[in-house]
């Protein structure tokens, strides 16, 4: 066995991410999910609750990840050229190391609201992975924990349309990386260890956001994306495309979630839709509706499905058959996902107004909603009885923050 297959090997052993940890886009399960019994503020603002605040350097639309002691962010500097990985002490906020992850050839092209560091960046709990656009490509860079570079790999060529926000999901051995483009997209696995490309599948020549859901359906462990007109469905360790059907609209930005036999979707152009569909391949689709769930992801719990669409109306409805239970209006304009912690959604508005509401099949209530600077396009990181915010005040001039929000 040579090392490579033994490096190989070796990363099949699942490194430990503590509980009290929220270590990837959409949390510890990739779902949304909080873990449960945490003791949560409901309410808060800048003089209250607020434990900690720290500066942030530049811009990004990231989100926060929570490792061990650190919280992490991705962002760029524009006046510097630079797109970095930024680390804060967990306890106090004081930033602890900063790594510089591509200098100059920024991206100047694009939506007038886009970022150059919208993807979050991921840990395995040992190394740190993160996506940016630069020079014309998309790039996947594995550091280390104290931000040393261990490797990176040039993913493909990238046209931009709107920009680029996926961020890359680690599963056992893998990470992928979806980056779907007009020019022709790629879905890669790449080795967490080094880089290597370990599989690679064309995609369809058109726009896409989406970040891949790894989750296990339909009896399978699949890596759902849809977009570009397509859901598709990839094993995450080899690549082999389990199944593939049209019904998606041709952009989508949200992650796929399940209930175990059906994967739920949305998107916004041309089409405004949610859909559920049959996780086994065969191309049912056991329903949709016309609520535009393009940006904000979803959320599953107990055969009901929670939505904030992107206009800011919450919704649930029956897993099974699409019944619309209740819909309420939250706020206006979402960019940031809703993260659940037991039966309470908190959501963040582009306003930089997060929600809190309980949800329950049975009714919705509003509980409080908490404004900390005047712009967000990130999702709440929520671990060990406390809430992690990416937020900007635009004035005197724009200065983006990380809160720490707790009891």
């Amino acid at each position: 066995m040579n090392t490579r297959t033994l490096l190989f090997a070796a990363a099949l052993v699942a490194t430990p991410i503590l509980a009290a940890d929220w270590p990837a886009w959409r949390g510890p399960t990739m779902d949304g999910h909080a873990a449960a019994g945490q003791k949560l503020p409901v309410k808060w603002s800048e003089s209250a609750n607020v434990l900690w605040k720290a500066e942030v350097r530049g811009r990004g639309h990231g989100s926060p990840i929570v490792v061990g002691s650190q919280v992490l962010l991705a962002t760029a500097d524009v006046e510097t050229e630079e797109q970095l990985v930024l680390c804060f002490d967990r306890a106090t906020g004081k930033q602890l190391w900063e790594s510089v992850v591509h200098r100059g050839n920024l991206n100047t092209k694009g939506h007038k609201i886009s970022s150059q560091a919208s993807s979050d960046v991921v840990s395995d709990g040992e190394r740190l992975f993160v996506n940016f656009l630069n020079n014309g490509a998309i790039f996947t860079t594995a550091l280390d924990l104290k931000g040393k570079q261990l490797w990176q790999r040039r993913v493909c060529d990238f046209q931009v349309h709107q920009g680029f926000g996926s961020s890359p999901v680690v599963y056992q051995n893998i990470v992928l990386v979806s980056a779907d483009h007009r020019g022709g997209g790629k879905m890669t696995g790449l080795n967490k260890l080094t880089g290597d490309v370990v599989w690679q599948q064309d995609r369809p020549p058109v726009a896409n956001y989406a970040t891949p859901a790894v989750l296990t359906a339909a009896g399978k462990t699949q890596a759902v994306l849809a977009g570009c007109n397509k859901v598709e469905s990839f094993d995450p360790l080899t690549g082999t495309k389990l199944w593939s059907i049209d019904g998606s609209t041709e952009e989508t930005v949200v992650t796929a979630v399940t209930d175990g036999s059906r994967v739920f979707l949305g998107g916004g152009y041309p089409k405004r839709h949610t859909m559920a569909l049959e996780a086994d391949g065969s191309g049912k689709i056991a329903w949709e509706n016309v609520t535009q769930t393009y940006v904000p992801s979803m959320l599953v719990k107990n055969g009901h499905v929670f939505a904030v669409g992107d206009a800011g109306r919450a919704a649930c409805w029956k897993s099974a058959t699409g019944e619309e239970l209740w819909s309420e209006k939250v706020d206006r304009e979402f960019y940031g996902s809703p993260v659940m912690a037991d039966s309470r959604i908190y959501v963040t508005s582009k306003g930089g107004i997060t929600s809190v509401f309980e949800a329950t099949p049975e009714k919705f209530t509003l509980l409080a909603q908490n404004p900390l600077g005047d712009e967000s396009f990130s999702t709440p990181a929520i671990c060990d009885n406390r809430i992690y915010l990416r937020s900007a005040k635009a004035r005197p001039t724009r200065q983006e923050y990380l809160w720490c929000v707790g009891e």
